[in-house]
C-alpha cells in the first residue's frame, strides 16, 4: 500500500495553461527590417559610422568660437568701449569710488545697450579675474563667431568679385591680427583666415586694433591651414606667399590682378615650411632703406594695396 502510494504521489498535478503564449511565439512578427535597422547588423554599423562621419563635416564647416575673455581694469574696460569691442556684461564692483572713468564707462555701456550692468562685491571680481588688478571694473567680451574658410570664397563669388584674401601663418600677436582686418576692410578684400592652435585670434586686443572694422570684415580659422590653402587652389585661388628670399617682386606678380589668397608669415620666422611649398609663388617686397623684414600687418598692408591698384 505504502509502495502505491509512493506511485501516486509522483503523478503530475493540473497544469496552468500559458494563457495563448506558445501559439502567439509561433505567429509571426510583421516583415523583417532593413539590414541598416537591425541592432548589431554590419550593415548597421556602417549607417552609423557614416552618419558620424556627415556630423563631423558639418561641425567642421563651422569656422567654431572662441572663449569668452575679460577686459579687466578701469582704462582697458573704458577703451574697449570705446572702440566698440563686443561687449556682454559690465560688472562693477559695490560701493566702488565713482570717479571720471567708471562714469564714462557706464554711460558708454548705457548709450550702447545690450551689455548687462551688474553689481558684484570685490571677493567675486577677484575671483573672476584671478586675482587681476581689476580696479573696480571687469568687461566679459563674448566669444567670437569664426567663418569658415570656404565662406570668404563663396563671400566674393555672391558679389560678383574675385576673392582677396588674407592667411595668416604663425601670426600670434592680436594687435598685428586686427591690423590685418582694418587693411583687407580698407582695400576690398573678403576676409582672413588664422589657424586654430599657435595663432593670434579675435581677441578684445585684435578688435581695438581694428578700429571697428572687425564687425564687418569676417575672420575665418582653419583646423589646418595647408589644408586650407590647398583647398584654395583646388577651388581656382592663387595663393601668393610673402618672403625675404621670395622668387618674385611685388610687382612682377599678375597673380594679384584676380583671385588670390595672399599669405603672411611671422615677422621673426617668416613661413613655415609646408605652408611655403603650398604657396604657387613666394613674394618679396623691394625695400631699398635696408630692413629686414616688415611687421605682418604692415606688409600685408602694402601687398593689398598693390592688388587694389590693379583691381580699380
Amino acid at each position: 500500500m505504502a509502495a502505491n502510494n509512493r506511485r501516486m504521489s509522483g503523478k503530475k498535478g493540473a497544469q496552468v495553461g500559458s494563457g495563448g503564449q506558445r501559439r502567439r511565439g509561433l505567429e509571426g512578427k510583421g516583415p523583417t527590417p532593413p539590414a541598416e535597422m537591425r541592432k548589431g547588423h554590419a550593415k548597421q554599423r556602417a549607417a552609423q559610422a557614416k552618419a558620424r562621419r556627415a556630423q563631423g563635416r558639418t561641425t567642421q564647416r563651422r569656422g567654431g568660437r572662441s572663449a569668452s575673455e575679460l577686459v579687466v581694469g578701469r582704462n582697458p574696460v573704458v577703451e574697449a568701449l570705446r572702440e566698440g569691442v563686443p561687449a556682454s556684461t559690465l560688472y562693477v564692483q559695490q560701493f566702488i569710488d565713482n570717479d571720471e572713468r567708471v562714469r564714462e564707462a557706464l554711460q558708454l555701456a548705457a548709450e550702447r545697450g545690450g551689455i548687462n550692468l551688474m553689481e558684484a562685491p570685490r571677493p567675486e571680481l577677484d575671483r573672476m579675474t584671478n586675482g587681476l588688478n581689476h580696479q573696480g571694473l571687469v568687461l566679459q567680451v563674448p566669444p567670437y563667431e569664426y567663418a569658415h574658410p570656404e565662406d570668404l570664397v563663396a563671400a566674393a563669388h555672391d558679389e560678383g568679385q574675385d576673392p582677396l584674401i588674407v592667411a595668416l601663418d604663425g601670426v600670434t600677436d592680436p594687435r598685428n591680427l586686427g591690423a590685418v582686418v582694418r587693411s583687407v576692410s580698407a582695400f576690398g578684400g573678403h576676409g582672413v583666415v588664422v589657424p586654430e592652435r599657435r595663432a593670434a585670434g579675435m581677441t578684445a586686443g585684435a578688435w581695438k586694433t581694428s578700429a571697428g572694422t572687425a564687425a564687418r570684415t569676417p575672420v575665418a580659422r582653419a583646423t589646418n591651414l595647408t589644408r586650407a590653402l590647398e583647398a584654395y587652389k583646388k577651388a581656382g585661388v592663387v595663393v601668393v606667399g610673402l618672403a625675404a628670399d621670395g622668387e618674385a617682386e611685388l610687382g612682377d606678380v599678375a597673380a594679384l590682378d584676380g583671385p588670390v589668397v595672399i599669405v603672411v608669415g611671422s615677422e621673426g620666422k617668416g613661413l613655415s615650411r609646408l605652408v611655403g611649398e603650398t604657396c604657387d609663388v613666394r613674394v618679396r617686397i623691394p625695400m631699398p632703406g635696408g630692413a629686414e623684414s616688415l611687421n605682418a600687418g604692415v606688409a600685408a598692408g602694402i601687398v593689398l594695396y598693390e592688388a587694389a591698384r590693379r583691381r580699380a
